[in-house]
């Protein structure tokens, strides 16, 4: 079973950047395909973005594309964000979670309605105005 824990959350400036890092404290043998949420206070939780296993895959909702880069590096069952130009409302605990993949479908990213069956406990990332 993975086990996730997310770190590098932080308060930075409105156009600064923050390096998200989430590592498989298990090191399950097991292959996932990995995603990135958040929620904001009092609003729901919102896809942010998401990888697959082997990393060639990617998936990006529409208000992080061309700010946002998911990465992973699979030796050490770690997944990165790294969130450039960021906004006040970007503001949000993100969290990280995992996908059960298998054959082709570790080859395809997780998208916003897959069956994230994991999750991390989350980390606070605030963005001044």
């Amino acid at each position: 079973q993975v086990q996730l824990v997310e770190s590098g959350g932080g308060l930075v400036q409105a156009g600064g950047s923050l390096r998200l890092s989430c590592a498989d404290s298990a090191r399950t043998s097991r292959r996932y395909g990995r995603g990135w949420f958040r929620q904001a206070p009092g609003k729901e939780r919102e896809f942010v973005a998401a990888i697959s296993w082997s990393g060639g895959s990617t998936y990006y909702t529409d208000s992080v594309k061309g700010r946002f880069t998911i990465s992973r590096d699979n030796a050490e069952n770690t997944v990165y964000l790294q969130m450039n130009s960021l906004k006040p409302e970007d503001t949000g605990v993100y969290y990280c979670a995992a996908q059960w993949c298998s054959g082709i479908g570790c080859y395809v990213a997780p998208t916003p309605r897959s069956d994230f069956g994991s999750w991390g406990q989350g980390t606070q990332v605030t963005v001044s105005s």
